[in-house]
């Protein structure tokens, strides 16, 4: 594969109106530092599996597990970023703690970045 080379302007100048314009519309940089530790979450092929098939159905740890190959242990840490990370949410059933998607935004997170890649 080659070198992609990017393309520069011949010269310098800056275009005020619309430098001024975009820094307005700026999101905060704390909000920006959000956003980019969000799409972290998503750059874990485990992490971006377990959300796949939370779209399917909400599961126990241990039909993840099973579903995904792996061990309880390796599927309770991750569930642990997802969570942290407001991706998946939790019930308890008697001794078995259901997980799912925590809400519409991840499918469609899922579904953006996957109709991208197939482009």
């Amino acid at each position: 594969m080659g070198k992609l080379e990017v393309e520069c302007c011949d010269s310098v100048h800056t275009h005020i109106q619309t430098i001024n314009q975009v820094e307005e519309h700026m999101p905060d940089e704390m909000l920006l530092k959000d956003l980019a530790d969000l799409f972290k979450v998503f750059g874990d092929t485990t992490r971006v599996k377990i959300l796949y098939v939370l779209l399917q159905s909400e599961l126990c740890v241990c039909d993840l597990a099973e579903v995904l190959n792996m061990t309880q242990s390796a599927i309770s840490h991750q569930l642990r970023v997802l969570k942290q990370m407001k991706l998946v949410k939790n019930r308890r059933e008697g001794k078995t703690v259901f997980y799912s998607l925590a809400d519409n935004h991840i499918q469609t997170i899922l579904s953006q970045g996957m109709e991208h890649i197939l482009e």
